[in-house]
Order: C-alpha cells, then structure tokens, then sequence
C-alpha cells in the first residue's frame, strides 16, 4: 500500500472527467477537511473519488484554486529522477522528429504530462518555468533530467510571472547548471533571425508558439510595406524581412526587445528594411493613422488581455480596439494579422470582436486563415488552457 496522504473528491463531483483525461481538480471539487488543508505545497497524494476508489498520483497545492493536478494515472507512481527523464524522453522525441535543430519549446506543461512546467530549449540551453508547486520544489531534479536527456550544459529557472503567483510562488531567477549567457542567443526561423536574451527577456527570452503563423505571414509579406504592431523582439516583423518586404516598422513599448529586433536585423543584413518605434501601441496606430500611413500588411500580436475569466469582458473590449485602431492603417487590398494569447478568451469569441473592430475601423475584411501555436506547443483536449494562441488572418476590402 502507498504511504501517500489521500484527497477525495467530493460525493457530488464528477470523477469521470479525471477518468477521461482532465488534469486538474479544483478546491470546490475536494473534501477540505484540516489534514487535507495541511499538505504540503507541490507533494504528492493518491487522489480517489467518493467511494474511494483510487484514481491517479496528483501534486497537492491547497493554496491554490487548483488543489491538485494529475501527475500520473497510475495511483503507485514514484514521481523521481527516472519518472522525469522517461517523460522528457518522451517530450524530446517528438520535438526531435518536428524540427531539425534544437530550438523548439520542448515542455508544454499539461500537454507533456509534466503539469505547470513549461521547458523552452536554445540549443545547448534550456530555460525552465516551474509554474506549479511541485516543479519549483523539484527544479533541481528537473535539471538534472534535463541534462541527462537532451545534453544541454545550462538550465536557467525564470521564476517570472502570472501563473506562479496564482500558486503562491515567489519571483526568481536561478542558474541550475551551467552558466549564465554572456550574450543572447542567436535563433534562426523561418530564415529569419531572433536575439534571445535568456536572462532578463519576456518569459524564456523568445516566443517559439507564433513560427507557423509566421511562416504564413512570410506569404504574404513578399516585396509589401509591413507593420509589426506588438512586436516585442521583431517577432513577425523579421519574418517579413526574411521573406523580402519591402520594410518593416516594429512597434513595441520595450527598449530592450526594439534592441533584440535591431540586432536580428543586423545579423540577417536587413537593417536599412528596419525602422522601429519605441511607443504604447495604441497611441502609435492613432498617430499613424493621422499622419496617413497605409501598409500592405499590419500585424497586431498583443500580450493578453484575457488571461482570466475575470479578465474576459474588458479583454474582449481591448482587442476590439486593437483591430478597429489597426483596420485603417492597411491599404486598400492589404492584410490584416490579429493575434490573441488569451486562453480565457476562445476563438469565437476573439473572431466576433476582431470582425467587429473592424468594422468600426471603417474596413470589410475575408478571414483567409486562422492560426495556433506550433506543434511543440501541444493542446491537451480536455483542457482548453494548453490552446491558447489564436491567429487571424484577414485581407480588408480595396
């Protein structure tokens, strides 16, 4: 028999949704008796349900809305060093057979089995976000994993972020082995080329989820005048270049991401196609607008707006915004990209209020395409969090 403390479902909740996949019980669904209540953050229970029959091996957070996550089916599971490396073998197999160098999101969380981890790889670095109680516990391990599976000789934790306040995490930065860069790393996609800054970047210093989107903007980018509103380290805006637009102007709040898009246009020598401008979004697409300016093709790939059900009505209002703000700016015939990271926010409801906006910009637009991450970003059926990004792709009225 295991030692394992126990956490039971509620006699009213619903086991078969665990039985059919679902990761994740809420604080609602378990008995929250005091020893329940006093488990430690990020250990291990078996979970059963009501008649207590055992169900699966979860890690407990009674902190957090999300009291328990499913780690393994089996209830007898032994969550150590071998358990990771067989789900890291499993993680890097796939993403192996996918692309051919080792730049690729290699831990999508839920969707790998290994709950609130996500793992980015650079090469022969990896940067690790341990978004759950039992992976900042475990981080040490999940380096050490890592290493033995992959090869890489630097594990960076970015302990940065929403989700980890959320489970009562404090903020860090750690190097678990290895060495911290000396500089960012160079990334080639799509032909085009992005500076990561692993150490002081948004999340893990890059954002691999938009490469098929990009390649699909690469379409329509050919020899046109682009704007990459959102830009952040010149994520669709180099894709353009690579794809030979005529120019791109990237539009970012951020000093240091505007800096990361010079220096990729500097290494693929594209820098006399490149103008930036360091500006709130928003005020630049309304002093665009009055100055006149048209673009073949205008790409708005905001943070999100909707990172919670909470969040949900004013976020929906915001990228509403964004599209009527973005719709005049294309020229007559040109294309418009909307994009939205906002997992609170479906499809559907992103595509009413991106039509809407445009709309109220003025404009007519045919929904040509619609995107999601990459393949090394996996969507866990069961749950809609692991498919988040939404790409639209529109090309207005002439």
């Amino acid at each position: 028999m295991s030692d394992l403390p126990v956490i039971r479902l509620r006699p009213k909740s619903k086991p078969q949704a665990i039985r059919h996949g679902f990761p994740w019980v809420f604080a609602d669904e378990a008995v929250l008796d005091r020893r329940t209540r006093g488990l430690p953050a990020g250990g291990f229970a078996v979970l059963e349900d009501a008649e207590r029959r055992p169900m699966a091996l979860v890690t407990v957070n009674p902190a957090s809305k999300i009291i328990a996550r499913v780690m393994d089916a089996d209830p007898a599971a032994l969550i150590d060093g071998d358990w990771l490396r067989a789900r890291l073998t499993r993680a890097l197999a796939m993403r192996e057979r996918l692309y051919d160098a080792p730049f690729y999101r290699l831990v999508h969380a839920e969707a790998d089995g290994l709950p609130g981890l996500v793992v980015d790889r650079f090469g022969d670095a990896a940067v690790i976000q341990p978004n759950a109680a039992w992976a900042d516990r475990m981080a040490g391990e999940i380096a050490d994993a890592l290493a033995d599976v992959t090869g890489v000789n630097t594990v960076i934790l970015n302990g940065q972020g929403r989700a980890r306040g959320l489970e009562g995490l404090d903020e860090r930065t750690e190097i678990l082995r290895g060495t911290a860069p000396e500089a960012p790393v160079q990334v080639t996609m799509n032909g085009a080329v992005y500076l990561a800054d692993l150490m002081g970047g948004q999340k893990t210093g890059l954002f691999f989820d938009q490469r098929p989107n990009h390649a699909f903007a690469q379409k329509l980018a050919q020899g046109a005048e682009v704007l990459d509103v959102f830009s952040h380290v010149g994520g669709f805006g180099l894709a353009a270049l690579a794809a030979g637009a005529s120019r791109t102007t990237c539009v970012d709040g951020s000093a240091p991401a505007l800096e990361l898009a010079q220096a990729g246009a500097r290494a693929m020598g594209a820098t006399d196609r490149l103008d930036i401008l360091q500006s709130d979004a928003f005020k630049a697409m309304e002093a665009l607008a009055e100055e006149g300016r048209r673009f073949d093709l205008v790409i708005c790939d905001p943070p999100a707006f909707a990172p919670s059900k909470q969040a949900l009505e004013p976020g929906l209002r915001a990228y509403e915004r964004v599209a009527k703000l973005a719709a005049p700016l294309v020229a007559p015939g040109g294309y418009l990209v909307l994009c939205s990271c906002s997992h609170a926010a479906d499809l559907t409801q992103f595509r009413n209020v991106s039509a809407r906006g445009i709309g109220r910009g003025g404009r007519r637009g045919l929904l040509i395409h619609s995107g999601q991450a990459g393949p090394d970003h996996p969507t866990l059926p069961q749950l809609a969090e692991t498919g988040y990004l939404k790409a639209l792709f529109f090309r207005l009225d002439g």
